[in-house]
């Protein structure tokens, strides 16, 4: 192979590298968000149906504050068998062909290239010591102002992991408000 392509080869591999890079570290990012709900029902039956909820979620109560009408939710995210595998079968194929780079641009240490095959499982671990954290939903209750006031007079801020605030948005069937 000519040098220009076996260059640009070279270049193309390691941008996907960085890509690949990135994505594993995405694999662990912090993905909260904040969910507004206006209940039809009564406050009581909402907190109620919630806690019970999170409680069914494997969440516990870790702190109420009265003074600002808030609760705080704690749960034990676990981490992905699947993701684990999944990413460091991903970061095989990327030192793969990484790999099969190298052993064209340099015949002569190219089998030493290789060798980064066995730092793939590190994807892994890096995920699996990343990913299984303690998760934290905040649970806040405000009224609403009157001049906002619809059918209820009451408004809950869910803060917390993006998944949770869904599973939360379908318990109630309806869409954030904006």
């Amino acid at each position: 192979m000519n040098l220009p392509v076996l260059s640009s080869t070279f270049f193309l591999t390691l941008l996907m590298g960085v890509g690949l890079v990135f994505f594993i570290r995405a694999s662990v990012k912090d993905r909260t968000e904040q969910l507004e709900l206006f209940p039809e029902t009564d406050i009581t039956s909402t907190l109620e149906q919630l806690q019970q909820h999170f409680h069914q979620r494997a969440y516990r109560l870790a702190a109420v504050q009265t003074e600002a009408q808030q609760l705080t939710f704690e749960g034990f995210v676990r981490p992905s068998w699947f993701l684990a595998i999944f990413l460091s079968l991903l970061a095989a194929a990327g030192t793969l062909c990484l790999a099969l780079v190298l052993s064209l641009m340099f015949p002569v240490w190219g089998k030493l290239g290789f060798a980064l095959l066995l730092l793939s499982p590190l994807a892994g671990w890096f995920y699996w010591q990343k990913a299984g954290r303690l998760e934290q939903v905040r649970l806040q209750v405000e009224p609403l102002e009157p001049a906002a006031a619809t059918s209820s007079q009451m408004r809950v801020k869910l803060t917390g992991h993006r998944d949770e605030l869904a599973l939360v948005r379908l318990l109630f069937q309806q869409q954030p408000a904006d």
